[in-house]
This record gives C-alpha cells, sequence and structure tokens, in this order.
C-alpha cells in the first residue's frame, strides 16, 4: 500500500509539475525541448539548439543550432516564438495545454504552430484555419495557467 502511495503521490507531482504557470512549454532540455525555433523558418525543419547559443527569454532558456540563429531571435523574438507560447496548438483550440513535439509543425502565414505528435499535427491541418482561431480566442486564458 505504502508503495502505491508513493507512486501515486510521485505521478501527481508529474503532472502539477507539467501544468506550468509559465507562459512558454519548456523541459529540462530548455524551451520548446531545446529545439532551435529559428530553425523552422531558415531551415525548413527542427534542429536542436547548441549548448553554446542559448538566450534566456519570456523566462525560460532557448537553444539555437547557431550564432546567426541567436541574433535574429535577439533582434526579433517573436517573430520566431511558436504561437500558444509553443504548446500543442490542437490542445489550444481545444482549450488545454499540451506538450508538442518538434517533429510536429507548421509554419501558417508567418506564424510557427507545435502539435503533440504527427498524428495529432494531421487532425489539426484538415481544419487548421477553424482551430487558429478557437486556439487564438483560448489562448489568453491558457496562459495564465
Amino acid at each position: 500500500m505504502k508503495n502505491l502511495i508513493l507512486i501515486l503521490t510521485i505521478l501527481l507531482s508529474s503532472l502539477l509539475g507539467y501544468s506550468q504557470n509559465i507562459e512558454v512549454f519548456s523541459t529540462k532540455d530548455g524551451a520548446i525541448n531545446g529545439y532551435d525555433p529559428v530553425s523552422y523558418f531558415t531551415d525548413s525543419k527542427p534542429v536542436k539548439g547548441d549548448a553554446k547559443f542559448t538566450l534566456e527569454w519570456d523566462k525560460v532558456i532557448w537553444y539555437f543550432s547557431s550564432k546567426n540563429n541567436l541574433d535574429l531571435f535577439k533582434a526579433s523574438p517573436t517573430i520566431y516564438t511558436p504561437q500558444y507560447g509553443g504548446h500543442c496548438s490542437y490542445a489550444a483550440s481545444k482549450g488545454y495545454k499540451a506538450p508538442t513535439s518538434p517533429d510536429a509543425w507548421a509554419i501558417v502565414n508567418g506564424k510557427l504552430y507545435l502539435n503533440y505528435n504527427i498524428d495529432t499535427q494531421k487532425k489539426w491541418e484538415k481544419e487548421k484555419d477553424e482551430l487558429i482561431k478557437k486556439g487564438d480566442e483560448n489562448w489568453p486564458t491558457l496562459k495564465k495557467l
């Protein structure tokens, strides 16, 4: 019984820890799992950031794959940061926060959107215009959670 209580306590602590009351999705690897947000725009793919090129911005550490990408971000961070703080775009449209996978992404109208996984990305793509509208409506409340 003690083991069950310990396991439940650890699981609950993990869930509460994820709920984050900060706006940007961050893990022990940094903002958006340690991936370079600029690379989605410049390389058209996710690229893991390098510890040599970091910046603390919006209460989290961001990693970049090059000094050039770090400089681009410093000059205009809001251009490169993903929508909904890097939380899942599909989840934001449904009214909750969820983590994201670096491989489930899209740039729509010059904005980066991340999703939970490739399957969720496919669902999101089918209705992205409506889901973006719903995510935009939900985000002011969600980002405070």
